[in-house]
């Protein structure tokens, strides 16, 4: 398999578990990433506080922990939700992170999306654009504390004034936008972002939204090539191909599929987002604390892309 560049995989790690609860979690993450750290370049948390009953660490505090644990892998989280931090807030605690990691943190980025935690934890939970509204101006305000100091900046729902963020970030963490929706979010990520993330989709679903991704970087005079793409979602792999599907259930039909089958399948799944122009593959693997497919995944797929 012949690769034009370099293919780049991170490890999404859980934030928590059910087969792991705890003062169990620990250990377990802690041998998921030193097997991940073998092969993976990077490690992604998702940014919840709550979900479906399960144990959910909060996002930034483990990233900062394995940011000491995994001290050569590149950091993000997939998707820090805009409404959970005052963007001065977040604008600080990146900075502060990308010293600390000396330059590995990602700016994963969202709009927010998941009502039940909002209204559970109190936040007002606005129509979806206000959120990427919102989700704009707080990214401005990040980029400005990131480069100006002391820094000011006004808008309709966030303003900072003489706001100091030392350190400031150096070098400045790439920003990466995750979502689909064409309007607005594909738009923003056009204006603001250096990454783009789309999560569990398939290709076809990808090919489209990409195209529409292109429409929104030629109205704002950008080349579409200068967006890195991004894929995260699940990886079931088996050696056994129907027992991978059979794990995978009804998510194969669904709207977030994943990538599901034996390593021969699961490197055909890649390569066509490879052909897209994909070169990052955030993923995550559904038998934590149990290893063995994430280990079948880098001895058999990962060595294709290299």
């Amino acid at each position: 398999m012949q690769q034009t560049k370099t293919v780049e995989f991170g490890y999404f790690a859980p934030t928590g578990s059910d087969d792991a609860r705890g003062r169990a979690f620990s250990p377990a993450l802690r041998h998921a990433v030193g097997v991940a750290s073998e092969t993976f370049t990077s490690l992604w948390l998702a940014d919840h506080f709550m979900f479906e009953g399960a144990d959910v660490n909060e996002a930034w505090v483990e990233l900062s922990y394995l940011a000491g644990l995994a001290p050569r892998m590149q950091i993000g989280h997939m998707v820090l939700c805009n409404s959970y931090r005052q963007p001065s807030l977040t604008a600080k605690m990146g900075a502060s992170l990308q010293a600390l990691s000396d330059g590995r943190f990602v700016l994963g980025y969202g709009a927010g999306w998941h009502k039940p935690e909002y209204q559970a934890y109190g936040f007002d939970f606005p129509a979806a654009a206000t959120r990427v509204a919102m989700m704009e101006e707080g990214l401005e305000i990040i980029k400005t504390m990131w480069r100006e100091s002391p820094a000011s900046w006004h808008g309709r729902y966030y303003h900072v004034e003489d706001a100091r963020c030392e350190p400031r970030p150096d070098p400045m963490p790439p920003i990466l936008i995750g979502g689909t929706g064409e309007q607005l979010t594909l738009r923003a990520v056009a204006r603001h972002a250096d990454w783009w993330n789309i999560y569990a989709r398939s290709a076809e679903f990808t090919r489209h939204k990409l195209a529409v991704l292109r429409e929104h970087c030629d109205r704002e005079g950008r080349d579409v090539a200068s967006v890195r793409k991004t894929w995260a979602g699940p990886v079931v792999i088996d050696r056994d191909h129907e027992a991978a599907l059979r794990r995978a259930g009804d998510a194969v039909g669904g709207d977030h599929p994943g990538i599901t089958g034996d390593p021969a399948a699961v490197r055909e799944q890649i390569q066509a987002f490879v052909d897209m122009g994909f070169d990052m593959f955030q993923l995550h693997f559904d038998r934590f604390p149990d290893t063995f497919d994430m280990e079948l995944f880098m001895s058999e797929v990962i060595p294709a892309f290299r």
